[in-house]
C-alpha cells in the first residue's frame, strides 16, 4: 500500500458515536526514586509498580518501557484526546482540528492541524499523519488492534484513511493512533523492533535520561500547545506492589495505579488533606484467561466447571481489598453498567459456587474423581499452572484463591510468577495454562468480547496475539457475533449480536470473569492539584492511559493561589 494524492475530498460526514479502549496497565513490579518526591521545581514524580525496564520508547509496543510507565503519551500525541471513563463525551481535537467518517464507517477524513513541531524543531505536517498510517497498514506487529487499513489518501491538510469494512467499534482506537515523524521512522528498515532510545514527538516533554529505574522527561519550550506547568516528569519503576505503596505514602511517588490493599491506613490516613485516589470502572473486566489449545482444557464442559467453583466473592473482597468490583452475572458484564446490554436469560441472574454441580457437568462427560484426583476420560490426571508477574501481590492471591478452588473438584493448580516483560511475551505467545489478565474496555460490551474471542486475533501456539485472544479461542458463531455487530446498521442487529456473544461465553468459557476492571490511580495534591475527579471526570486517572497527557496538562501547582 502506498499513499497518494487526490484533487478533492469526497468523504460523507457521519454520527460520531465512540467506542472507548482501555488497556488497563498491570498492577505489577524497583528500586526507589534518586531523590525525594518533594514536588518542588515543577517536578512531578510518577511510579509504577513494573519492575527495571528496558530502552525502549516505541510508541506503537505496549510492551515497551513509553507504554509500562505511560511516558509515551507526554512524548507523542494522537488525532484526538478520547476519555475511556465518559466515552459518550465528544473527543476534543489535538493533531486533527477535525473528521468525518463515511457513513458505513469504512473511511474517515481528518483536518490536520497547522503549527506543531516535533521536538527536534522539523515541521509535522499531514504527510506525517498519512505515513503513519500507512506504517501502521503495512506492519502487523504495530497494528496492534488489527485495523483492516486498505489506503492512505493526503490532499493538502486532509488525510483520509479507507478500510476494508466498517471501524464503527474501532472508531476511538483510530482516534487515539500515536503520529510519528516521517523524517526519522520512514528511515527504518525494522520499525516493530526499533528501540527509539531518542524519541521525538509532538508532545510536551523530552527523554532527558533513562535507566532501569527512572526515567526523566523535560519540558520543551517549543510546544505548540500552552506549556504545562510541569517542567519535569520523573517516572520510577518500583520493583513490586509494596515498594510503590510504601513510595506513594511517603510522597516519592506523586501519582501512580497500584493495588494496594487496606489502601484506607496505608495510602490515605497518613495525609487525608492530601492523599486521594479514584478508582472509576467501565465495562471492562479482569479474568482467567484459560489456552484452550493445551489439552485437556480443550474441553468447555472441563471450563465450565472450572467456572462454578471460583469464588469471585473472596477475589472482591480478599485479592483487590473491595477496589475493583465483584462480577456476579456468568455474562461477566459488570453491573449495574452493563444491565442494559444483558440477554433476557441472563437477567437478575447470580453465578454462585456450586461444587456439586461442578463435579455433576465433569461425571456427564466422562471425567472421573479417584480421591483428591480429578482424572480425565482418558485416565490422565487434571493439573496445570497458574502463572502471572512476581510481585502483582492483587492477582497472586486471587491465584492462590483460584487454586484453592480448583482443588475443590479434584484440580491441582500450581501458582509460579515471572517477571513482566517475560509473561507478557508468554501470554501474547499463548505460553501458559492460565493466568489473570484483564480485557479491553468500551462504550459497549464489545470491545471485551472481543478481546477474548475473535477469531481474527486468533495466532497459533508460539506466535504472538497481541491484539487478544490470549487463550486461542476459534468458534464460528462468534467470529459471526463480532461481525455483525461491528458491521451493523441497526441497533436491534447489534443487540442480537450481544446476546449471542453472552451465551458462547457462559457456555464455552474462553475466559473466566472474576472481577470488573477499573481505570483507577492514586495521587496526592500536597503539590499538584487539578486531578480527574469523580465530580470533574475529564480523563482517567491512571498515569498510563493514552489520555494521561490531558492530565498533566490540567495539573498547576499546589500554592499557586497562595
Amino acid at each position: 500500500m502506498r499513499v497518494h494524492a487526490r484533487t478533492r475530498s469526497t468523504i460523507t460526514a457521519a454520527g460520531s458515536a465512540l467506542l472507548a479502549l482501555a488497556v488497563l496497565a498491570g498492577c505489577s513490579g524497583s528500586s526507589g526514586p534518586e531523590g525525594p518526591g518533594s514536588g518542588s521545581g515543577g517536578v512531578l514524580n510518577v511510579g509504577m509498580p513494573n519492575g527495571p525496564q528496558a530502552n525502549n520508547s516505541n510508541p506503537f509496543l505496549d510492551t515497551s518501557a513509553g507504554a509500562s510507565l505511560g511516558y509515551r503519551a507526554m512524548i507523542y500525541e494522537p488525532l484526538a484526546m478520547t476519555n475511556v471513563v465518559r466515552p459518550e463525551q465528544e473527543p476534543k481535537p489535538w493533531l486533527a482540528t477535525a473528521w468525518e467518517w463515511a457513513e458505513d464507517f469504512t473511511s474517515v477524513s481528518f483536518t490536520i492541524q497547522d503549527g506543531p513541531t516535533w521536538s527536534d524543531e522539523e515541521p509535522f505536517s499531514a504527510e506525517d499523519v498519512a505515513f503513519t498510517f500507512e506504517l501502521l497498514a503495512s506492519n502487523d506487529a504495530l497494528n496492534t488492534a488489527g485495523i483492516p487499513y486498505e489506503d492512505v489518501v493526503l490532499d493538502g491538510s486532509t488525510v483520509t484513511v479507507n478500510f476494508a469494512e466498517s471501524q464503527f467499534v474501532n472508531q476511538t482506537r483510530i482516534l487515539d493512533t500515536y503520529i510519528v515523524p516521517e523524517h526519522i521512522w520512514g528511515e527504518l528498515d525494522a520499525p516493530e523492533t526499533f528501540e527509539n532510545q531518542e524519541p521525538v514527538g509532538t508532545g510536551p516533554y523530552v527523554l532527558e535520561s533513562f535507566t532501569p529505574q527512572t526515567v526523566t522527561l523535560t519540558r520543551r519550550d517549543s510546544y505548540w500547545q500552552d506549556l504545562p506547568a510541569v517542567e519535569e516528569l520523573r517516572y520510577t519503576s518500583y520493583n513490586d506492589n509494596n515498594a510503590q505503596t510504601t513510595a506513594l505514602a511517603n510522597g516519592d511517588t506523586e501519582w501512580s495505579f497500584v493495588f494496594m490493599p487496606d489502601y484506607e491506613n496505608v495510602f490515605v490516613d497518613r495525609d487525608p488533606e492530601n492523599h486521594k485516589l479514584w478508582f472509576p470502572t467501565g465495562l471492562g473486566i479482569h479474568g482467567l484467561w484459560i489456552n484452550v489449545e493445551r489439552e485437556p482444557f480443550d474441553d468447555p464442559a472441563l471450563r465450565r466447571a472450572m467456572a462454578m467453583v471460583i469464588d469471585r466473592q473472596a477475589i472482591h473482597e480478599q485479592a483487590h481489598a473491595g477496589l475493583y468490583p465483584a462480577l456476579e452475572n456468568p455474562t461477566g458484564l459488570p453491573l449495574p453498567a452493563g444491565e442494559s446490554f444483558l440477554a433476557p436469560e441472563y437477567q437478575g441472574v447470580t453465578q454462585e459456587i456450586d461444587v456439586e454441580g461442578a463435579r455433576q457437568v465433569l461425571q456427564e462427560a466422562g471425567y472421573e474423581l479417584d480421591g483428591d484426583t480429578l482424572n480425565t476420560p482418558e485416565g490422565e490426571p487434571v493439573s496445570l499452572t497458574l502463572t502471572d508477574p512476581a510481585g502483582w501481590s492483587d492477582y497472586l492471591t486471587a491465584l492462590s484463591i483460584i487454586s484453592d478452588n480448583l482443588a475443590e473438584i479434584g484440580i491441582e493448580a500450581t501458582v509460579e510468577t515471572q517477571t513482566v516483560d517475560a509473561w507478557t511475551n508468554s501470554v501474547n505467545a499463548g505460553g501458559f495454562d492460565a493466568t489473570l489478565h484483564w480485557t479491553n474496555t468500551g462504550a459497549t460490551p464489545y470491545d471485551m468480547y472481543q478481546h477474548i474471542m475473535d477469531g481474527d486475533s486468533y495466532k497459533p501456539i508460539g506466535e504472538a496475539s497481541p491484539a487478544g485472544n490470549f487463550g486461542r479461542f476459534q468458534d464460528e458463531e462468534a467470529d459471526q457475533a463480532l461481525d455483525e455487530y461491528a458491521n451493523a446498521t441497526d441497533e436491534e442487529t447489534r443487540t442480537e449480536a450481544l446476546h449471542t456473544l453472552q451465551r458462547i461465553l457462559v457456555e464455552e468459557v474462553p475466559m473466566i470473569p472474576t472481577v470488573a476492571g477499573p481505570i483507577g490511580a492514586e495521587y496526592s495534591t500536597k503539590n499538584w492539584v487539578g486531578w480527574p475527579t469523580e465530580e470533574d471526570p475529564y480523563a482517567p486517572p491512571q498515569p498510563t492511559q493514552r489520555g494521561a497527557l490531558d492530565v498533566v496538562l490540567n495539573l498547576e501547582p499546589a500554592n499557586a493561589a497562595d
